[in-house]
């Protein structure tokens, strides 16, 4: 059967620049296996399969498969999707804020769409899952080459490596400067024999110092190859799980916002928007928002027995 697919580079608002995202905006009919192969023959970062709501307060539902495996919750699938139903007339807007809700793995997602001089301008979620502490991972001895760095360019004491997790979790990696940022490279068999086994071997690499870009606090990037991705140019699940290791340096109440930079070395470079909010009894709620670009619109043919 045919199936219509439209194509979008996610947090950006140049074409070329984001992360790019497939989107199958009606996709009932397709199995599990077929939108594992489809997500594995296009071979984007991930490929989004849109269905109708299982729940009475939900709007639509996803599913989100990487090239090798789906996921509970993926940022830049969540952002991008909502915006080209958006985009599409699926929802409808004005000059109001349009919140729609989103059923996936990990809950009901909450996404905000915006206009401006009436165009759909961006895309917000709010988190289903808060981020939760996971065991703290490996020292900085092991994860160092792994990275094709040296120990003394990895942060330690406070700041030291710490995992997270909104549902996909996440290694946070804090490096000294931006030439350690630049130099990682992700030494594959040092992976598989030190990390791989993990409960979290996504590694989020960033940094606070950020040259040639004073609206950005930090800059980042993102290696997984247990979900099939080499290196990912805009990772929205890992910035919201982010909120979850800066809050442990923000303990005072208050709304805080950070600018993640990510795949700039790709190519590709993202912008990401993190807002969280944070009483004396936690966080409350962490948002990530960014602009998304509709690239192109096809045809898929997908056999029914595959």
């Amino acid at each position: 059967m045919r199936y219509p697919f439209y194509t979008l580079d996610v947090f950006t608002d140049q074409i070329f620049g984001g992360n790019p995202l497939a989107v199958f905006p009606e996709a009932e009919g397709l199995s599990p296996a077929q939108m594992q192969k489809v997500a594995a023959e296009i071979n984007y970062s991930e490929t989004v399969f849109v269905f109708p709501p299982t729940t009475p307060q939900g709007d639509y539902r996803l599913r989100i498969f990487t090239p090798a495996t789906e996921l509970p919750f993926a940022g830049h699938p969540t952002i991008g999707t909502a915006f080209l139903l958006g985009h599409l007339g699926k929802v409808s807007l004005n000059s109001e804020p349009t919140i729609i809700v989103l059923e996936e793995g990990v809950g009901p997602v909450a996404v905000t769409l915006y206009t401006e001089q009436g165009q759909l301008y961006k895309t917000e979620l709010t988190v289903a899952q808060l981020p939760q502490a996971l065991p703290d991972p490996p020292s900085v001895e092991i994860l160092a080459p792994i990275l094709s760095l040296s120990p003394e360019q990895i942060r330690q004491g406070q700041e030291r490596p710490r995992c997270y997790s909104c549902g996909l979790p996440f290694l946070f990696v804090p490096l000294v400067d931006y030439p350690a940022l630049t130099q990682a490279q992700l030494q594959q068999h040092s992976w598989e024999t030190q990390l791989r086994s993990q409960a979290v071997n996504c590694l989020y690499l960033f940094t606070d110092k950020v040259p040639d870009n004073p609206s950005a606090h930090f800059q980042a990037r993102m290696f997984a190859p247990s979900l099939g991705i080499e290196e990912d140019p805009a990772t929205g699940s890992a910035v919201a799980a982010f909120a979850g290791y800066l809050s442990q340096h923000f303990p005072q109440s208050g709304v805080f916002s950070w600018r993640v930079i990510q795949g700039v070395e790709m190519g590709r470079p993202s912008t990401l928007d993190l807002v969280m909010e944070q009483t004396s009894q936690g966080l409350q709620s962490v948002k990530v928002s960014g602009r998304s670009v509709v690239v192109s619109h096809g045809w898929f043919e997908i056999p029914s027995a595959c």
